[in-house]
């Protein structure tokens, strides 16, 4: 039995209606007597520590958890999410995948939710500031011995791996993920310009959270940052909730990649949408929520992750760029859809993953006001 959704098409600004079908869309049409909410593609989000409490890097994640992550997700908008394990010792990696792996066979929304994993780390710069809140004791050079015992240890769910291609076998590495299609992005690095480069060459084909996880002071060229802006076969990932990047920065970054190479990630941790205060946390001890979400380890300038989704993130962006919001929803749907198997559009045929939103210029957020995965309403405020 097929049903209709209408709304404003966020891209167009024209009424939409979607007849959905078997968690698919059937059919796309102009609507009459469309809900003034805008219809946009789901949220996809390829860096996802925790939210709302619930960690995927603590130890001990469960179906329920990660059930309960999915559902807080799908409230502000994300239909697609990459949960993200960071450097910690090979025990704990594995312990986490083979558990995402359990919850995707327990529980349908997550298989749904989750197409794969993004482990971040452990083969990232040892250097403090690069290295961000990653703990040095279980920081590696990378081995594909180990990958691979990843892969048994979830049935092939990593999908993406982050590390610093400074280290000694990094290129070798890099092509062999590249060759098992796996993603390869460049990320909490000191790397030379040449050793981007050549990270590229071998296949890496994304920059983590360009302009973060860095150190504070860079000589002012070459750095791996100009080096990644420069690549155009590398895709930035790019956190803009306002503490990561400067609207400056932001807008310089969008320009130099072009819209088609960027993305948004949220990188949010569990602190995320966490009252204001001090916490101890298993991953970067204590770490501190600022009144504005900024979430930061205690008595340093080094921030932890970040605090907000990607419907703050989108809104954000438009702020801080002056760009419509017709082009930057794009980079947290289509150009990071490209990496989870093209998900990301209102397309007859596509996979019914789809939000209903309220926004006007100037809000801080997307309200979001429902969230379909597979066909399924799965949150309505």
């Amino acid at each position: 039995m097929s049903h209709a959704v209408k709304g404003i098409d966020a891209l167009t600004g024209r009424p939409l209606s979607l007849e959905i079908l078997n968690g698919r869309i059937a059919a796309i049409g102009e609507a009459s007597g469309a809900s003034n909410l805008y219809l946009a593609p789901g949220l996809i989000d390829l860096q996802v520590n925790g939210y709302a409490g619930f960690d995927v890097n603590a130890g001990g994640v469960t179906p329920d958890l990660m059930l309960s992550l999915c559902q807080a997700l799908a409230a502000v908008g994300v239909t697609t999410w990459l949960p993200t394990i960071i450097t910690a010792s090979e025990a704990s990696i594995t312990a986490a995948l083979s558990a995402i792996a359990a919850a995707r066979k327990a529980e349908p929304l997550v298989a749904d939710m989750v197409p794969g994993v993004h482990v971040e780390g452990p083969s990232i710069s040892t250097v403090d500031g690069p290295r961000g809140a990653h703990p040095l004791a279980h920081v590696r050079p990378p081995s594909i011995e180990e990958f691979e015992r990843w892969q048994a240890a979830c049935d092939g769910l990593v999908i993406m791996v982050t590390l610093a291609p400074e280290h000694e076998g990094a290129c070798a590495y890099i092509a062999a993920l590249a060759a098992r299609g796996v993603h390869v992005a460049i990320g909490h690095t000191a790397a030379t310009a040449e050793e981007i480069h050549a990270a590229a060459e071998a296949g890496a084909r994304i920059s983590t959270h360009l302009g973060n996880g860095a150190a504070s002071l860079l000589p002012r060229h070459p750095n791996f940052i100009w080096a990644q802006l420069a690549d155009d076969r590398l895709c930035a990932g790019l956190i803009a909730d306002g503490h990561h990047l400067p609207a400056d920065t932001l807008k310089a970054m969008l320009r130099a990649k072009g819209r088609d190479r960027a993305f948004l990630v949220s990188d949010t941790v569990a602190l995320a949408g966490m009252p204001a205060g001090m916490y101890h946390q298993p991953v970067g001890g204590d770490v501190a929520v600022s009144d504005e979400g900024r979430v930061s380890l205690a008595g340093t300038p080094y921030l932890a992750g970040a605090g907000h989704p990607l419907a703050t993130d989108i809104a954000r962006a438009v702020a801080m760029t002056g760009l419509p919001l017709a082009e930057i929803l794009p980079l947290a749907t289509l150009n990071s859809g490209r990496f989870v198997g093209g998900r990301g559009v209102l397309d007859v045929g596509a996979r019914a993953d789809f939000i209903r939103f309220a926004w006007k210029q100037g809000d801080d957020a997307l309200d979001i006001s429902e969230t379909w995965v597979a066909g399924k309403k799965v949150f309505e405020r």
